[in-house]
């Protein structure tokens, strides 16, 4: 569901991202376990329906579990020293309902972390040399990185059986 119209603005930043959140579910709908891990773009062959739907999980938990909670890296991320930079990606042997039930579990996490900080607060963890990004910037970067890989999923879609689009809700 869209936020209303003339929300507040963390109401319209938390509520594009729930909405766009949403809408990875619906994409994944119906979905065939094959399909869902098909590779489709001789380009990106890691630019799976699955492995779009895990990095975005791991996009959440990097970004507000890491990066604005402060929350260490123990080597529960799939990232490791000296390892692949896509490696959240290989997820050939993952059923997409466990991916999907995944990412709605850390889409959970991220909004009860970020309901603890005023949208001026900056992240605790700091990893780049730019500084230190605000809550809001984060639900900003999040609300692109969410609707881009959004478009990859549509795209994805229609290659593998042609199913375009989604219903808006009010």
């Amino acid at each position: 569901m869209r936020p209303p119209l003339t929300a507040d603005e963390r109401t319209q930043l938390t509520g594009w991202l729930d909405h766009l959140r949403s809408l990875v579910r619906t994409k994944c709908e119906g979905l065939s376990e094959a399909d869902a891990h098909r590779k489709v773009l001789p380009t990106s062959p890691l630019m799976t329906a699955a492995g779009l739907v895990s990095h975005l999980r791991w996009v959440e938990y990097s970004w507000f579990s890491q990066n604005l909670l402060g929350t260490p890296d123990h080597g529960e991320t799939p990232w490791t020293e000296g390892g692949h930079v896509d490696a959240e990606m290989f997820v050939d042997d993952v059923p997409l309902a466990q991916l999907l039930d995944e990412y709605d579990a850390e889409c959970a996490r991220s909004n009860e972390i970020v309901a603890g900080f005023s949208l001026d607060d900056v992240e605790r963890t700091v990893v780049r040399d730019s500084g230190a990004a605000s809550t809001r910037y984060i639900l900003c970067h999040m609300i692109e990185e969410t609707a881009r890989h959004l478009g990859h999923l549509d795209i994805i879609r229609e290659l593998l059986d042609g199913a375009t689009g989604y219903e808006w809700m009010n």
